[in-house]
């Protein structure tokens, strides 16, 4: 994991700016099962906020609530201080400002690599062709798939298909980018080319919130840890503090468990 295992080059620290993504006292149920529980999370421009916790705690519900595949119950979600829209198209721009990569990869299986990242710019955007083709092959080159342009999702390897739907997210020139727990549909050997594209695009300043167990990112590339536990933030702290000295003993219990592996 050679990214991994890189310090950040100093001289491309970055200094997190405004909020952008404002989550204020949000509650969400289904039935009878409280998913997330006062919610309360800002995350500023330019930065990597890595969401970590066991299985149930509420983060890959927290990460869709953020471009409302998820509705909320209570509490209020904005971006650059505007509420998030409810429907129509309003909320087809939200999702085109904030990317989002899933873990089972999304692609259109009829449409060839370059036509699925350039699907949404010439649709959503209205784009030239020509214009979304040139960006389209520069961000495949930059994910390191470029040579696959021609092909389709099922010719690609599953990390192959993660860093195309990187590169598809990208394409839409979003404010934030979503991922939720993007490398578990991974074979071992894959995850580590598809965590070097992420940590490339923390290191040019994307703003991210990424759901993960991967703990090796989290140390390296978020600039803050997000615990939860039962559907609330539990803590939060920077990596090295969280990791080396986590304050709350469900975080103690959960550390103790995972980092023994």
């Amino acid at each position: 994991m050679t990214a991994l295992d890189k310090n950040p080059d100093p001289g491309a620290t970055r200094a997190p700016g405004e909020p952008l993504v404002v989550l204020s006292g949000v509650d969400k149920w289904y039935g009878d099962l409280h998913v997330l529980q006062d919610i309360n999370l800002s995350v500023r421009q330019g930065e990597v906020v890595v969401v970590i916790g066991p299985s149930g705690s509420g983060k890959s519900t927290l990460c869709r609530t953020i471009n409302r595949l998820e509705t909320i119950d209570r509490g209020s979600i904005t971006l650059e201080g505007r509420p998030l829209p409810q429907e129509g198209k309003a909320l087809a721009q939200l999702r085109a400002e904030v990317g989002m990569v899933f873990q089972s990869f999304n692609l259109f299986a009829h449409k060839t690599i370059l036509e699925n990242v350039t699907l949404g710019p010439t649709k959503v955007r209205r784009q030239p062709k020509a214009e979304a083709d040139k960006r389209a092959h520069e961000l495949l080159e930059r994910v390191g798939v470029a040579h696959q342009a021609a092909k389709y999702p099922a010719q690609l390897s599953g990390g192959q298909q993660q860093r195309v739907a990187i590169a598809r997210a990208l394409a839409m020139d979003p404010k934030v980018m979503l991922f939720d727990e993007p490398t578990s549909a991974l074979d071992p050997e894959m995850i580590s080319e598809v965590l070097e594209v992420m940590v490339d695009l923390a290191r040019r300043g994307m703003t991210m919130i990424v759901v993960t167990h991967e703990m090796g990112f989290a140390r390296t590339a978020a600039d803050r840890v997000v615990f939860m536990a039962d559907g609330a933030i539990a803590e939060e702290n920077d990596p090295e503090s969280f990791f080396t000295a986590p304050q709350t003993p469900r975080a103690q219990d959960f550390l103790g468990k995972i980092l023994k592996h």
